[in-house]
């Protein structure tokens, strides 16, 4: 396995264990204060770790416009990806948002550079996204008694998911303008982290009661987030966007397991056939070394 391949799929081993962390969490723990505490406290980390580079990055006015956009995107993301999770369960959750970013960052490189995809990836992509029209129909238990809002949890995957697509390919972009993977994770988290660190203050007392739950937080903030976004955006400098996104898509197959084996959620069976569909596009995505993108 080729370096750039296996840092996205470490990057993707790690997000994969986001839900199940913030399950144990626990219930009084809201969404929106873990999202804001990962990627706020993460991208404050990341942006002191680019140092210079991240400096550099802020002040290039070549990327300023794409900077603002890709910090939306990481500002959005870890909002609604948790309370995805939070209403439809760790699995359809992640399954829908990772499911949908490569599809995302596909259409952004086609649309804005002219990179048509090939037939076979608009044929996976096809499966997936008919994978997550399935789960639409589909009940689950998310574990431990707590309530589901499937219809809404998928619409914040849905948009989580056009978020993770959205500054992926701002990531590549950036990447491409001759920042390094340092700078461009510190310079578009760091660029987030002040409005989610204001989440975090609004609601994030819950997460500091115990050494359990500080424990966990400070696991989302030095694992999911820095060491993996490190990784995806040094994959980010020699593969594309949509080739990463798609590589990614190793996470939702760890998390399902993570949920379904650990955390006791129960999935129907639309659930089932649905990330079925979605693995499938996975093998069929990362069986070549470029995935699905003519030059």
């Amino acid at each position: 396995m080729k370096r750039p391949v296996l840092s996205a799929v470490i990057a993707a081993s790690l997000w994969g264990t986001t839900g199940t962390a913030a399950f144990f969490l626990g219930q009084d723990a809201p969404p929106l204060a873990i999202g804001a505490a990962a990627i706020g406290m993460g991208g404050l980390v990341l942006a002191i770790l680019g140092g210079k580079q991240t400096l550099t990055l802020w002040r290039d006015t070549r990327v300023r416009k794409l900077l603002i956009v890709g910090s939306i995107g990481t500002t959005i993301y870890p909002l609604a990806f948790y309370s995805g999770m939070a209403n439809a369960g760790i699995a359809l959750g992640n399954v829908i948002a990772l499911g949908l970013g490569p599809l995302t960052a596909a259409v952004l490189e086609w649309a804005v550079d002219g990179r048509r995809p090939r037939r076979s990836w608009w044929i996976a992509s096809s499966a997936a996204v008919a994978g997550i029209t399935m789960m639409t129909a589909s009940k689950v238990e998310l574990g431990d008694g707590r309530p589901s809002n499937v219809a809404l949890g998928i619409s914040l995957a849905t948009l989580a998911g056009l978020s993770y697509g959205l500054y992926t390919y701002v990531f590549g972009k950036l990447a491409g303008y001759g920042h390094t993977n340092r700078a461009v994770s510190g310079g578009v988290f760091g660029a987030s982290a002040p409005p989610l660190l204001i989440v975090l203050l609004a609601t994030g007392a819950p997460l500091f009661t115990s050494v359990e739950s500080v424990s966990l937080v400070v696991y989302l903030v030095a694992g999911p987030m820095v060491i993996a976004y490190l990784a995806f955006t040094a994959a980010l400098t020699t593969l594309r966007a949509s080739s990463v996104a798609t590589i990614a898509l190793l996470e939702p197959v760890i998390a399902t397991g993570l949920a379904v084996l650990v955390v006791g959620e129960v999935l129907g069976i639309f659930a089932v056939i649905g990330i079925a569909l979605v693995t499938t596009a996975l093998f069929a995505f990362s069986a070549k070394q470029h995935p699905g993108i003519d030059n």
